[in-house]
């Protein structure tokens, strides 16, 4: 039997899952208190979930500002990696941001990791220019990404 998925916006209610999907995927993971405050307080950011029979198996944050529109942070659960979960969240994003009246999108990824380029790279984003020494666990540089929607 093919598994389902829905995509909905994150709540409060839903922090905890974000916080486990977020340490699992990150080395500088943000805190709850960063996400409760952009989920409660920054009128400009939407985060969505993507569910599996009921469970949170990842989640994108996105900023809509005006018609510019950025990605903080996209992460899938360890186990449901490699199943295409990442594509299909950051297409919804996608279509999020431009329903919010975004023009264009942003993301900032570390140059090393090919992975999510090449996802990028196949969604339409293009190199826009590197932020250097943008990540502060290693100092490595950020590429940072565009596309129009």
């Amino acid at each position: 039997m093919e598994e389902t998925f829905t995509y909905r916006l994150a709540t409060v209610h839903d922090l905890q899952d974000i916080i486990e999907i977020e340490h699992a995927s990150f080395t500088l993971p943000w805190t709850q208190e960063a996400f409760y405050n952009e989920i409660v307080h920054n009128q400009f950011a939407y985060y969505l979930l993507i569910e599996a029979d009921g469970r949170t198996v990842g989640y994108c944050g996105v900023w809509v500002i005006i018609d510019d529109a950025h990605i903080t942070n996209v992460a899938i659960r360890p186990e449901y990696r490699g199943r295409k979960l990442g594509e299909a969240i950051m297409r919804q994003a996608m279509h999020l941001a431009g329903r919010y009246g975004a023009a264009r999108l942003s993301l900032e990824v570390r140059v090393t990791n090919y992975v999510a380029q090449n996802l990028y790279r196949k969604l339409g984003f293009q190199d826009g220019g590197i932020r250097k020494n943008y990540y502060s666990d290693n100092g490595e540089d950020a590429l940072v990404m565009w596309v129009m929607l």
